[in-house]
């Protein structure tokens, strides 16, 4: 938080509303990967969702090494953000840690452990949605 000018304390939503959706997005998806390299999370891959989905504008999958660093990390995710002032972020699976999603506004995350994301290779997914003809039909 910042100093204001009568000497308290600014809340960090307060600069949070300055920002324009594209800004918001921006540093959503900054604190995310910034805090999965500090973590020493494996396999960080961003994929760029605008145009794609309505549900987000990036989409993040990363590896943990066991279900105690898939949870540390995810974990500090939600923290970090919580302190910059986003609050509506919402984790999933942090009981069993096989699979972590972070939603966390228009940034989705995806923690896996490493044979859980070589299961469902989201990867593989959604580069092949990205190639796939619109069917004006549907």
């Amino acid at each position: 938080m910042a100093e204001s000018a009568d000497g308290g304390r600014e809340d960090a939503s307060e600069g949070l509303a300055l920002l324009s959706p594209e800004e918001r997005s921006r540093e959503i998806l900054s604190i995310i990967v910034n805090e999965l390299e500090d973590d020493k999370a494996e396999e960080i891959v961003t994929i760029d969702l605008d145009g794609k989905s309505d549900i987000a504008d990036a989409m993040v999958v990363a590896t943990g090494r066991s279900q105690r660093h898939v949870s540390a990390v995810a974990e500090k995710i939600l923290r970090r953000l919580k302190a910059a002032g986003f609050h509506r972020t919402r984790a999933e699976g942090l009981p069993a840690c096989d699979w972590v999603l972070i939603d966390a506004e228009d940034v989705i995350v995806h923690l896996f452990k490493p044979e859980v994301r070589a299961f469902y290779n989201l990867e593989r997914i959604w580069s092949e949605a990205a190639r796939a003809p619109v069917n004006a039909d549907a």
